[in-house]
């Protein structure tokens, strides 16, 4: 695999062997086909009381490496699809990137989610892999819609959004107006439709009462 290029970015001193080193380890961790598009080194000055860390972003996943007390790195990976949101918080000297991400694989569809925290990264760096999350976030995002709107479709025994944001096939003129308005809410509540949108479907609805 191919050691990403190192960027020295702030710090003069950030072709340290063990950046070096790190940033092999990650390129040993990549699948074929899979390259990294950026990463962040931790800044020396907040990796005095623990290890220090390397972040990136590939094309597939986030993956982050820290240094073991004992030698070698312990990585941790994120698959783009379970990315849920990734936040940046760009301070004086340093900058935190935070990710959260869903537990439940298969597009990670009404999962429970967790949120890894990193912080002291140098700050061009950690803005050019949050650039990458934010783009794989909303990618994945509208994955994750449409492939929620197919599932609502098959329990709803093919209830679907038609023009204007209406909900339409077999079984929706006979469905429950509670159960319709429930799930307008639930979709809204998700993120799967725009509160005009959701307006629109709760006047139909019972406009039909």
């Amino acid at each position: 695999m191919t050691t990403p290029s190192i960027d020295p970015n702030e710090d003069p001193r950030a072709e340290d062997p063990r950046v070096i080193e790190g940033l092999s380890q990650i390129g040993q961790m990549l699948v074929p086909g899979e390259s990294v598009q950026a990463y962040a080194v931790q800044r020396r000055l907040f990796a005095l009381t623990h290890r220090r860390l390397i972040i990136a972003a590939t094309t597939g996943r986030f993956i982050a490496i820290r240094r073991s007390l004992f030698g070698g790195f312990s990585p941790v990976d994120v698959r783009w699809q379970d990315v849920k949101d990734a936040r940046i918080d760009v301070g004086t000297f340093a900058t935190r990137l935070s990710l959260s991400a869903f537990d439940r694989p298969d597009m990670a569809i009404a999962g429970h989610t967790g949120t890894l925290t990193f912080d002291g990264l140098r700050t061009e760096q950690a803005q050019a892999v949050y650039r990458m999350c934010q783009s794989q976030e909303q990618a994945w995002r509208e994955k994750r819609r449409v492939r929620e709107l197919e599932e609502l479709r098959a329990k709803s025994g093919g209830i679907q959004m038609g023009s204007g944001g209406a909900m339409s096939g077999p079984g929706a003129a006979a469905a429950d107006p509670t159960a319709r308005l429930t799930q307008a809410r639930d979709m809204l509540n998700q993120g799967l439709i725009s509160d005009a949108e959701y307006e629109s479907l709760k006047a139909r609805i019972i406009s039909g009462l």
